[in-house]
């Protein structure tokens, strides 16, 4: 007996769910692997520039934990609808204490070759949490945030402490970066890691 003719789809509906499927395939991505951020202030200059656009590894955290220097994105903690980037400078366990802009990590100096301090000036400790904090000791779940630029840089000196679970994922590569000042693309910026 001759098999009948299958009926082909029709192309308007090869294309929906062509683009159905897309639109799922990009939410999961987005939700649970990776998302573009763009770098909005000048807190973590020089490492990331104004008008950086990153990606965030939002999978990687599943596994393992932030390490001192990694540079990750996050809820503000003061305002959960802005999200934040800055460096991992204490992790759970260590003692920190900044004493005239110096970094100690369990009584030791921290080297860190892209913090930059752009005021050369001491703010008193009364005054403001800048160049003098601590000490204190990093409870589990907890990590103090800073940005490079630290003059000029709002983080964990100011706001305390991030909690593990405002985290959204690690900063890895700069795909696009645009000066608005001269308006033009940062064509040697674009494809380099965040580090």
């Amino acid at each position: 007996m001759p098999k009948k003719p299958q009926r082909q789809k029709s192309a308007f509906r090869e294309y929906t769910e062509a683009i159905v499927v897309a639109l799922v395939l990009a939410l999961i991505i987005r939700t649970f692997i990776v998302q573009a951020f763009k770098i909005p202030s000048g807190s973590m200059l020089p490492t990331l520039q104004i008008g950086d656009h990153i990606l965030v590894n939002k999978f990687i955290y599943h596994f393992l934990s932030p390490h001192r220097g990694d540079i990750i994105v996050f809820k503000y903690p003061r305002d959960e609808g802005r999200d934040f980037i800055k460096r991992v400078i204490g992790i759970p366990g260590d003692k920190l204490m900044i004493m005239k802009k110096q970094v100690l990590i369990n009584d030791h100096p921290l080297n860190e070759p892209y913090a930059v301090h752009a005021g050369p000036n001491l703010q008193d400790e009364s005054f403001s949490p800048r160049d003098f904090c601590g000490p204190m000791i990093i409870p589990p779940g907890k990590y103090f945030m800073m940005g490079d630029n630290r003059d000029h840089s709002m983080d964990s000196r100011f706001w305390g402490l991030l909690d593990q679970g405002k985290i959204r994922g690690k900063a890895f590569i700069i795909y696009w970066s645009w000066d608005s000042e001269k308006f033009r693309p940062r064509w040697g910026r674009i494809g380099n890691l965040v580090k």
